[in-house]
């Protein structure tokens, strides 16, 4: 069973535990961490993971290259780290994550027939492709594609492909990128 920290409106620990079932079910407020995967080929790509059919959210949905929970007691970047290596097999230093910015979340929708309340404080890293191999966690995602950044934009607004990805992260790289 994983347990959550219940946070404030900034992200900061209540002190507080959930189980991460009855947190997404009651819309309890909680931590996550995101890393966007980037590398320079034909303009600036972005990596895309495909969820499992099986996961309790977006399932068969593109996302961000790797996110997770923090679990309880964890902090974000150790999260990211972590995420890095049981989704994608990428072994990581905290500093190769570079923070691009804070989203928010309060979504409610219905998956596999259950009410899905998704409350969460996320941070967002940005991390540069070394051209290591990936390995996939294949009970998190079914497959990977990179995508021009720009492509990307415009297939999530347009709505073209399935995802979960906030067009907002999606402009906190091209803002990083721009510095």
């Amino acid at each position: 069973m994983e347990y959550l920290d219940v946070v404030d409106e900034f992200g900061n620990p209540t002190g507080e535990i959930v189980e991460r079932q009855k947190a997404h079910r009651e819309g309890i407020r909680h931590r996550t961490s995101h890393v966007w995967i980037i590398r320079e080929y034909n303009g600036i790509e972005v990596l895309l993971q495909k969820r499992s059919e099986n996961k309790d959210s977006y399932p068969g949905c593109y996302d961000i290259s790797s996110a997770g929970h923090l679990i309880a007691g964890s902090e974000y970047k150790e999260s990211a780290l972590r995420e890095l290596k049981e989704e994608l097999g990428i072994s990581a230093k905290i500093d190769e994550l570079h923070e691009i910015g804070i989203t928010y979340s309060d979504t409610h929708n219905i998956f596999h027939g259950q009410p899905f309340h998704n409350v969460q404080v996320s941070k967002v890293y940005l991390m540069w492709y070394k051209g290591e191999e990936l390995t996939l966690q294949k009970e998190e995602l079914s497959q990977v594609e990179w995508m021009n950044l720009e492509v990307c934009k415009q297939k999530v607004i347009n709505k073209e492909m399935p995802n979960c990805i906030k067009i907002s992260e999606l402009e906190m790289i091209s803002k990083y990128l721009k510095r």
